[in-house]
């Protein structure tokens, strides 16, 4: 069980092939439109990164959740949400291209803007290019060193079996959970917030680290599934330990719904100038259509789902919900950044489509590419040595 045996190795790089030469292709269909539609080109870019981003940003707040409570559910899928916070380095690159399309994207870039508007003049000290540069240099920086020191510590305890790095990786997500709730923040302050820099939320970077937390949940479920289907696998990955991954789902789903009608309802008791016109957008002109479906699909229907047992000790039922709320995150994505650039009516444009598909490509290949040659289980940590053999299986798995 330690290692990929050789028909999961052979799928996993059947898999990673394909999907990076779907990514690729998508990707360079998608650039064209550099030259046809520049705007909505680094428009859906930014609505597919944040998307994209979320997986492994969840996968980390996840992992080191994980690390502090512990649970059977966690160490079935702590390699796979390993594996994904590795592939932050590949999302710093894929992140470049944006910096091409600040003044595109955001008002505040465009000094003939700033020049003419005084409110945003007062608020250049932060909104500007250089500091935005510096400061998504630091959320990566806060990011990978996080997730290289979890990854590398539990890698040299499962080569060691010595529990004094347990200890560190404890140690170390107490005060990683609290950067990555800043950084968290920040960013997304940074990158879609401040799309409409007139406009602000103080529960907006709380929204996006539950979203986040949804995209590491139902990406970790959907790989479950992947292993359960494993025959060494499926004794494991048990019914049991599928309801809890359910749970958590249903969980931060209620979360979501909570803070996101929070946010709305403070909003537009408020009735400010300067805060009700983001919501006035995106409730006219068809967008409205999309805020019901969002409200129906990411919170109602699954959680009427979530709530019945045996849907969430089914495998395909339950990355079934996890996959439709993960598309449905993408449409909300959709949602906060395109009527901001079309206030009076719907509006959907093929680069929307296949940036998803590219960045998505590539990710998925890099995710791959960690996951290969690692040990699916950490079956030398104590903890789950304990929680084995509590439940009847041998030592070795």
């Amino acid at each position: 069980m330690n290692d990929l045996d050789v028909t999961l190795r052979a799928e996993l790089d059947s898999l990673r092939t394909r999907s990076l030469i779907v990514g690729i292709l998508a990707l360079l269909l998608c650039f064209l439109g550099l030259f046809f539609a520049r705007g909505e080109f680094f428009r859906a870019y930014l609505i597919a990164y944040v998307f994209w981003i979320g997986v492994p940003l969840g996968c980390l707040g996840i992992l080191m959740i994980h690390h502090l409570v512990g649970g059977t559910w966690g160490f079935v899928i702590q390699r796979c949400l390993e594996a994904a916070v590795r592939t932050f380095p590949i999302m710093a690159l894929l992140f470049v291209p944006l910096l091409f399309g600040l003044p595109d994207l955001f008002a505040w870039a465009r000094p003939d803007v700033m020049a003419d508007d005084p409110i945003l003049r007062q608020k250049a000290v932060y909104l500007n290019i250089p500091f935005f540069v510096v400061r998504a240099v630091i959320y990566f920086a806060v990011w990978m060193v996080v997730g290289f020191f979890l990854s590398k510590w539990s890698q040299a305890q499962e080569r060691s079996a010595d529990a004094a790095f347990i200890q560190r990786v404890q140690t170390l997500s107490g005060p990683g959970l609290v950067l990555y709730g800043l950084t968290v923040t920040f960013s997304a302050i940074d990158w879609l917030m401040s799309l409409e820099p007139r406009w602000y939320s103080t529960i907006f970077g709380m929204i996006f680290m539950v979203s986040h937390g949804l995209m590491g949940l139902t990406f970790a479920i959907g790989a479950a599934y992947f292993l359960s289907r494993r025959e060494a696998l499926r004794p494991i990955i048990a019914s049991w330990v599928l309801q809890d991954l359910g749970n958590l789902l249903l969980a931060f789903i209620m979360l979501w719904a909570y803070l996101s009608f929070s946010q709305f309802l403070l909003i537009w008791m408020g009735n400010l100038q300067h805060e009700i016109p983001w919501y006035i957008h995106r409730l006219t002109g068809g967008w409205a259509v999309i805020g019901a479906a969002l409200i129906a699909l990411q919170f109602a229907l699954p959680f009427v789902l979530l709530l019945s047992r045996s849907i969430k000790r089914n495998p395909a039922v339950l990355g079934f919900v996890a996959a439709g709320v993960a598309i449905m995150h993408l449409i909300e994505l959709f949602w906060f950044v395109a009527p901001t650039f079309h206030p009076d009516g719907f509006s959907l444009h093929w680069t929307t489509v296949l940036a998803p598909i590219g960045i998505g490509g590539v990710w998925l290949c890099g995710f791959l590419t960690s996951l290969k040659g690692r040990s699916l289980l950490p079956t030398r940590d104590p903890r789950f040595i304990a929680i084995l053999e509590e439940h009847g299986f041998a030592r070795n798995g």
